[in-house]
């Protein structure tokens, strides 16, 4: 990555040399390797419809919030669940549901563009995956009205 460093100057090398910077992610070609085999092992059908029936029921659940606008509403799409709660900013909605145990993310989530066409300047999102519950998505849905009732700085 770098020619010559020295206390009055530095020289990087030539592209692509220096975009070689440290050792190779042995360990994440291994863990893709693995995933990638339990992945196959399971099957992507038996992967992708539980996924999709528990969105349907996160989505009809969060439908019945009031003050709760679901960003995102295609037929056929990931599991992922990106909302907003009136007058109150995701910023301020994440920290009082990981306070309870439920991890959800906040944020412009590199989409920018999609957030200015929807009028947001940012969602809370629930991602589902093969292992996650109904009981998961009955606890999110359960926190979500509170969350307007208790302020937290986005520094939080």
């Amino acid at each position: 990555m770098i020619r010559e460093v020295t206390f009055r100057k530095t020289t990087y090398n030539e592209f692509p040399y220096k975009f070689e910077a440290g050792a190779p992610n042995i360990a994440g070609a291994i863990a893709l390797g693995a995933a990638i085999e339990h992945v196959s092992a399971v099957g992507l059908d038996a992967i992708a419809a539980p996924e999709h029936a528990l969105l349907a029921y996160a989505s009809a659940q969060a439908a019945r919030i009031a003050g709760l606008r679901m960003i995102g509403t295609a037929a056929d799409k990931a599991s992922i669940l990106s909302l907003t709660l009136a007058a109150i900013h995701p910023h301020d909605v994440r920290p009082i549901l990981d306070q309870h145990g439920v991890a959800v993310r906040a944020g412009h989530h590199c989409a920018m563009p999609v957030m200015e066409r929807v009028g947001v300047p940012a969602t809370v999102r629930a991602s589902f995956a093969l292992y996650n519950t109904r009981e998961e998505v009955d606890a999110l849905h359960c926190l979500l009205p509170r969350a307007r009732h208790r302020r937290y700085s986005a520094d939080v």
